[in-house]
């Protein structure tokens, strides 16, 4: 059984290093390199590998944003194993995370140890089951502070998605108001200004449409237009009219455009 295999990884000696000591294994056949991040988005689905030794520091895209970036594609991945500079102590809690992980330099027992579970999991693939863990956590930590992960990974931290705030902090000359996420109903822009509603009264902020888009959990709210987001909370129903556009109406009454770049997504939230 041949296993076709990709190494990705920044640095040239670690790609040398590690697809000379894969020369060791008869059953595994290296298809391809990549430098960076960037290329592997490209190459992955282009050769459709096996395997992947992917290193998880890069520049560009780490390696925990190319493969969120491969599931953004709806690219099937191919079995994962991380590549990383990290003491094993830190790298260890990642064994429930991914397939598997081997440390720079790499070392040859630890290297067999690693195909032999590749040889497993593809035969438990091949027999119908799929024993790949792979990475809800990677799919959300998409940004590049990979060390503070593995400490917090090393330390027994629980690691949770991204964090969104409960109140939202709403700035108008000298007083500040806490403004209650879960009241928020939709928000919309007004020229270099936000008009965030609520049941109570719409608050005015000096806000970007992306800045508040990246405070709120997108489980909850969802971008209808370039210029408008929505509590799904709040959604009663949507319509389509016989022009073809489509409408959000809340349980406030009010009534929405969808674009058309959002719509799909819009359609997506409103199943849940």
């Amino acid at each position: 059984m041949k296993i076709n295999t990709m190494i990705i990884d920044d640095e040239p000696l670690a790609r040398k290093g590690l697809s000379m000591r894969l020369t060791d294994f008869e059953n595994i056949n290296v298809i391809g390199e990549c430098k960076n991040g960037l290329e592997a988005v490209i190459a992955i689905p282009e050769m459709q590998p096996d395997l992947v030794f992917l290193d998880i520091q890069m520049p560009g895209l780490n390696g925990f944003q190319v493969i969120h970036k491969l599931q953004e594609l709806q690219q099937p991945l191919p079995l994962i194993v991380f590549v990383t500079a990290f003491d094993s102590y830190a790298i260890k809690a990642f064994e429930v995370h991914a397939l598997d992980y081997v440390l720079k330099p790499v070392d040859e027992r630890r290297l067999k140890e690693t195909i032999d579970k590749v040889l497993v999991s593809l035969e438990q693939q091949r027999q119908g089951g799929n024993s790949q863990k792979l990475v809800k956590l990677v799919a959300d930590f998409t940004g590049d502070d990979c060390e503070v992960i593995l400490k917090r990974l090393a330390n027994g931290e629980s690691i949770v998605t991204t964090s969104y705030p409960d109140v939202l902090a709403i700035k108008d000359g000298s007083e500040i108001t806490r403004v209650a996420i879960s009241d928020i109903q939709w928000i919309d822009a007004a020229g270099d200004y936000m008009c965030v509603h609520t049941g109570e009264k719409t608050h005015i902020m000096r806000r970007t449409m992306k800045e508040l888009q990246n405070e709120l959990d997108p489980k909850k709210f969802v971008r209808v237009h370039r210029s408008a987001i929505v509590n799904i909370r709040y959604v009663e129903k949507l319509v389509s009219h016989i022009s073809g556009e489509y409408h959000l109406i809340l349980s406030t009454g009010d009534e929405l455009k969808v674009s058309r770049s959002h719509r799909d997504t819009v359609k997506e939230m409103i199943k849940l």
